[in-house]
């Protein structure tokens, strides 16, 4: 009896989790995160409905009825063309910007009898739930790696919305509209200039939402709704915000949509700035007549209003000829683009970091410049568009790589196996290198394993290299795949072993007072533990990425993983800008994991040197600015703002120790992954 009862029992619990885990299977982590973002959206209609309704019920207006019916029309549209004749597109862009202008109206049409209604406090609350949701969302989207990061500068949601926003500002005066289109343009550069991950934008945001709120709004004499304001600004902003930190693109990949442009767009883009800079001027000098202080307002406007003219006549010098060496990669990448040379590669070789390591020290005094002047004229500094100048970094000194080892005798029956994956490996790294242009210094294996001392010899001829010119590489990069030991240690011929503190003690010896880096490439069953002890280094910029192997794999499903596994994903990661390669892909075989030092944060690649300044300022500069050149060059060696990047540098190695990213971009054209 109890025997059957206790078969019955298990039957049942066995059937029952069966069941389980097919349920689970069809509905995955990406339709439940699906579904967040669906319920934010419902939320956020059934608050705009029901604002608008409190609207038409104590204004008797008809045409908010007339719009409010039109929208739900619209809505319907929009959803037949999505479920019933698969124009995805068509609905999505027509229900959003149909959202930015409803949007809107229940941003302007506000009054002061709509407080004291009980409706009108639950369209508050629904759109505070709303916004809680939206962020959620984003957030929770991002975690579980529901999202791939493509580079553009405005999602066409965000376009359309924005563009919803502003045709609803038409319903006021044509002064007041015009303000909020301006305002909605500025939104969309701060939306941007965030994507783009500029030095300024986290400034930037807080600036631009203090100026709206306290002194832009409130100058236009309107009521407005902020609850509403504050929905479409948090709806907008969540995304490029959270992407500042899991946004894994480089910079040149962030900025793809604008560098690949065409010649006549980007000179037109140079012409731009330009204007807005001349009309900034214009509008700071027009502002002096409404200042009690002229006497003391004008003349301090006459001297720094000269000095900003000559600050921003370099500074166009320096954005025309940075689109005039551009102009010279395009025409090198379309020539070659047979040999699958990339844009990034080609400015690599015309030296487009070199250029801009030196430019941005002119561009940021025109800033100061810039901040000067409104401060003097009490003039809103100018939003300018010099992020690139200070972003755009390129790789281009030599990286090296060490070659690595198969310490133990395989039976001969896997002596043909271990040769493929070992050929496979060396042309995926031959490969990586080749692609960033990497300087190769050793690439070889061994069936029969190294010992120490030949592994030892190696090892430090590669960390005694330098550039032909003298100095040291920028980046050392040593890749091992082999055996090794449970903690970690590389497993060597006759019983020896390589610790990581042994190597790192090489690298010290070999880098002394130098700022190199070292990155470790690991292709073996145990590199977790050397990813957890490099991230107790302090006097040392290390980076180990390694790789985790599943221990237990369904051979039905998925064959069992083998090094080099971890090598070939990772290289064509690096090296094939459409891979379709997610590292937080639920139940892979083969996980990245990487580490970093505690200081890694504050590296930064080597500066031009005083000779290669003065060489610039002959080749772009006329000669009478030389002595503005060199004025701009010794204030900001002097070092000004030093505690705002000791706060910065604070805030990175937190980053780095606490919310260590997905994907670490080197600088250097390739990244660094964890699962």
């Amino acid at each position: 009896m109890c025997r059957s009862l206790r078969y019955c029992v298990s039957h049942c619990l066995y059937a029952a989790m069966t069941r389980l885990e097919e349920a689970n299977r069809e509905v995955n982590m990406h339709s439940s995160v699906r579904y967040l973002g669906y319920l934010a959206r419902i939320n956020l209609l059934v608050a705009i409905c029901m604002g608008l309704y409190v609207r038409w019920e104590k204004t008797s207006d008809a045409l908010i009825l007339v719009i409010f019916i039109l929208g739900l029309f619209v809505l319907g549209i929009a959803s037949i063309l999505y479920y019933y004749f698969s124009m995805e597109t068509a609905s999505l862009s027509l229900s959003n910007l149909w959202f930015g202008f409803l949007l809107g109206l229940l941003c302007f049409l506000n009054n002061s009898a709509f407080k004291r209604d009980v409706k009108e406090e639950a369209t508050k609350y629904l759109l505070l739930s709303s916004i809680v949701l939206r962020i959620l969302y984003a957030l929770v989207e991002r975690i579980c790696g529901c999202i791939h990061h493509r580079p553009t500068l405005l999602t066409p949601v965000e376009f359309l919305e924005l563009v919803g926003f502003a045709i609803a500002s038409t319903t006021m005066l044509v002064e007041e509209s015009g303000s909020i289109i301006l305002l909605v343009v500025a939104l969309a550069m701060l939306i941007i200039d965030l994507r783009m991950k500029s030095f300024l934008a986290i400034p930037n945001l807080a600036i631009f939402g203090a100026i709206a709120s306290l002194l832009f709004f409130p100058s236009l004499q309107i009521p407005t709704n902020p609850f509403a304001l504050s929905c479409f600004f948090s709806c907008l902003i969540s995304n490029p915000l959270l992407d500042i930190y899991f946004s894994g693109l480089s910079v040149i990949e962030r900025w793809k949509p604008y560098l690949y442009r065409g010649k006549i767009c980007r000179r037109l883009s140079v012409i731009l700035v330009g204007v807005i800079e001349l009309t900034f001027f214009i509008l700071a000098a027009f502002k002096l007549r409404d200042l009690d202080l002229w006497y003391f307002v004008i003349p301090g406007f006459s001297i720094f209003g000269i000095f900003w003219m000559i600050c921003h006549v370099i500074f166009f010098i320096t954005l025309w000829g940075f689109h005039t060496k551009l102009n010279d990669c395009h025409k090198v990448y379309y020539t070659h683009r047979a040999e699958n040379n990339s844009l990034d590669r080609v400015m690599a070789s015309k030296g487009m970091r070199h250029f801009c390591l030196i430019s941005q020290q002119l561009v940021f005094f025109s800033l100061v410049a810039t901040v000067v002047l409104g401060a003097v004229c009490w003039q809103i500094f100018l939003y300018k568009m010099t992020w690139w100048m200070k972003g755009v970094k390129e790789h281009l000194d030599g990286k090296e790589k060490c070659p690595d080892g198969q310490p133990t005798l395989l039976p001969p029956e896997h002596v043909q196996e271990l040769n493929l994956r070992s050929t496979g490996m060396l042309n995926a790294i031959q490969r990586f290198f080749a692609y960033h242009m990497i300087e190769t210094y050793g690439c070889d294996y061994s069936t029969s394993g190294l010992t120490f001392d030949t592994l030892h010899s190696k090892i430090k001829s590669f960390l005694e290299l330098r550039t032909s010119d003298g100095p040291r590489h920028d980046t050392y990069i040593l890749y091992y795949s082999g055996h090794s030991h449970g903690t970690g240690e590389w497993a060597l011929a006759g019983g020896d072993a390589l610790r990581l503190d042994t190597l790192l003690d090489w690298w010290r010896e070999k880098n002394g007072a130098f700022c190199s880096r070292l990155i470790i490439v690991l292709d073996c069953e145990n590199s977790q533990p050397w990813v957890k002890q490099v991230r107790k280094v302090n006097d040392q910029y290390v980076a180990v990425q390694g790789a985790e192997m599943a221990r237990v794999v369904d051979v039905e499903e998925a064959d069992p993983p083998q090094l080099g596994d971890f090598t070939r994903q990772w290289v064509e990661y690096n090296c094939n800008p459409d891979s379709n390669i997610s590292w937080s892909e639920k139940g892979r075989t083969v996980k990245a994991v990487y580490g970093v030092s505690k200081h890694w944060s504050d590296y930064t690649l080597h500066l031009p040197t005083g000779s290669d300044v003065a060489k610039h300022w002959m080749i772009y500069f006329p000669r009478i600015t030389y002595p503005l050149v060199h004025l701009a060059n010794w204030f900001c060696g002097l070092n000004l703002f030093w505690v705002c990047k000791a706060c910065f540098r604070c805030l990175k190695r937190l980053k780095m120790s606490w919310f260590l990213p997905t994907v670490l971009d080197t600088g250097q054209g390739f990244k660094l992954v964890k699962s």
